[in-house]
């Protein structure tokens, strides 16, 4: 296990890699693409009669105006995501405190276009709180199952800070792989880690974005574990459990209770 978790972080650091490539070299086809797109009518403009110097002059203006458009929305998208990755810093430092049950300011909220903003191809990497959030909802849950996915989230929103537990959302999910075992099989299974499917992972950053805000029920009843229903591993007799909520189990340590 510990090999394959090895293979697994050298391929997602040259995928990341491949990735930065592919972006730097899509920058500068289109920048390309616009210069000879500018050429092209700077020529037939000066060159063409009177009828087509309109004409190009007309479709060139379009073409630009919509290059612009393209561009402002792509710039608009990654402010509303550096936005949203900064508040869940702020909301996951928060829940992270020790007895701190304090809600988010107005100006905390993470709205849901921001969230929506954050991974929007299901391929970033897994290093800020919503990515890493909406991961381990898309891949443990029913994908189907609203609940489910609530309750998943609440084990993870549980864990962060609790005692034996890191203190931020990323720490609390990828726990442990470095020993050999991890606490979601999703991160240590040695599969790809992308979100194949747009509308479910889109409705995962939702209930993200909303555990964060500390706007969910705990479907889990305070649980911090949890295993699908047709496993039945031993240390699941040394908890409480607490609710069945889907295809799962959940569970809260006898002598402790989840914030």
């Amino acid at each position: 296990m510990k090999g394959k978790t090895k293979i697994k972080q050298q391929l997602l650091l040259e995928m990341e890699e491949l990735r930065t490539k592919l972006d730097a070299t899509e920058r500068r086809l289109q920048e390309a693409n616009e210069l000879l797109c500018a050429k092209i009518c700077i020529k037939t403009i000066k060159t063409g009669d009177s009828t087509m110097r309109q004409i190009w002059a007309a479709t060139c203006l379009t073409i630009f105006l919509l290059l612009g458009l393209a561009n402002a929305a792509d710039q608009t998208q990654k402010e509303e995501a550096a936005n949203a990755k900064g508040k869940a810093e702020v909301l996951e430092e928060k829940a992270s405190a020790e007895g701190s049950k304090s809600l988010p300011t107005p100006d905390e909220i993470i709205t849901k276009p921001q969230a929506q903003s954050v991974d929007p191809t299901g391929e970033e990497r897994l290093d800020d709180a919503i990515t890493c959030l909406a991961r381990s909802i898309y891949w443990e849950a029913n994908r189907k199952d609203n609940a489910e996915m609530e309750a998943i989230a609440n084990v993870v929103m549980n864990r962060l800070g609790h005692k034996g537990f890191p203190n931020t959302i990323c720490g609390v999910v990828k726990q442990g792989h470095e020993q050999g075992a991890c606490q979601f099989s999703w991160w240590c299974d040695g599969r790809p880690d992308e979100a194949r499917e747009d509308e479910p992972y889109s409705h995962a950053k939702e209930i993200a974005r909303k555990a964060l805000n500390r706007q969910l029920q705990d479907r889990s009843d305070g649980a911090l574990y949890f295993h699908n229903r047709k496993v039945s591993p031993n240390w699941s007799n040394e908890y409480i459990r607490t609710v069945e909520v889907g295809e799962h189990i959940f569970y809260k340590p006898a002598g402790g209770k989840a914030k």
